[in-house]
This record gives C-alpha cells, structure tokens and sequence, in this order.
C-alpha cells in the first residue's frame, strides 16, 4: 500500500503524487472500499481517484535517486525489443509502454532509435507510429527519472545521455 506522498507509476498517467488514502468523500459510493486520491506530476489540473486493490492498471513505487542512478548506469546492457512479425511492430510497442518497467522502455526506445536511423539512412521519413510510441516511452522514462533525481523532466535526457556515454 501507498501512502500520502508517496510518487508512484500509475498506469498511462505516469508519474503522479498520492494525496489522500482512504474511503471516497462522495454520495453513493460505500464507505468501506479505500481508495487513492493522486494528482498527476506532469498532467495539469487534474485529480485520479482509484481502488487500493486495483489491479487493472499498473500502481507501482517510483524508483529510488539511488536506483534510478544504478538504472542509468545499465541502460548501455539493455537490448532491443525482438519484433518478429512487421505486421505486429506497433502493438508491440502498445504492449511495452503499457508494461510501464523502465527497462522495457529503454528497449523500446532503442529499437525505435535504430529503425528511425535506418529509415533516414534510407532516404525514408520516420513513421508516425515510430514516432509517436518513441515519445511515449521516452516521456514515461523521463517523467519517472526526474522524480527520482529531483530534476526537470526536460533535463533528464541530457542527463541519462552524459552519464551513459561517460560510462
């Protein structure tokens, strides 16, 4: 269980802030069901209500400074996604930003990363697909890092980049 102030994952909100844990203040609903009130980090004027126990969405602890920097340091080890079938590329991606572990974003974003270079390499404009999950996957990664480093989310990229290449 979560408690107030906690920053957690929560499913495609990414990273939100928990501001209230307990029964909802609302008419109708039973009062003995707990629920978290959170607040969306990087989703303006806006407010999650959702069961302790809900397990459709993925509710996880934001990631420690010191995990997070451990993280960083690992990303260089970490693959790519294996596509097999081209047909499949973006639910593919679809599946691995709904996982919302970090290690399979890296992944994501580096078999994008490749394919986008190589399609330029081509003379061949980037997919919309392509581009639209690379920015999903690098705006979860990001908004979760800078959480964890107490960082702007729009420094972090730079950041991840030096340490990695610096090694």
């Amino acid at each position: 269980m979560f408690d107030v102030g906690d920053f957690i994952i929560y499913g495609s909100n990414g990273v939100c802030k928990v501001t209230d844990v307990g029964p909802m203040k609302m008419p109708g609903i039973p009062k003995d069901k707990m629920y978290y009130t959170m607040v969306p980090c990087y989703i303006r004027d806006s407010e999650i209500f959702t069961p302790v126990d809900n397990e459709r969405v993925v509710m996880r602890k934001v990631m420690s400074k010191d995990e997070a920097e451990d993280f960083i340091s690992s990303m260089p080890d970490i693959g790519e996604l294996e596509i097999i079938e081209e047909k499949k590329r973006e639910l593919e991606y679809k599946q691995a930003v709904l996982t919302c572990d970090p290690t399979v974003l890296v992944e994501l974003i580096k078999t994008i990363q490749i394919r986008m270079d190589e399609r330029i390499a081509e003379g061949k404009k980037v997919t919309s697909s392509d581009s639209k999950y690379f920015h999903l996957a690098e705006d979860s990664l990001y908004g979760e890092l800078a959480i964890s480093l107490d960082m702007e989310k729009d420094e972090v990229k730079d950041y991840v980049k030096n340490k990695v290449i610096a090694g």
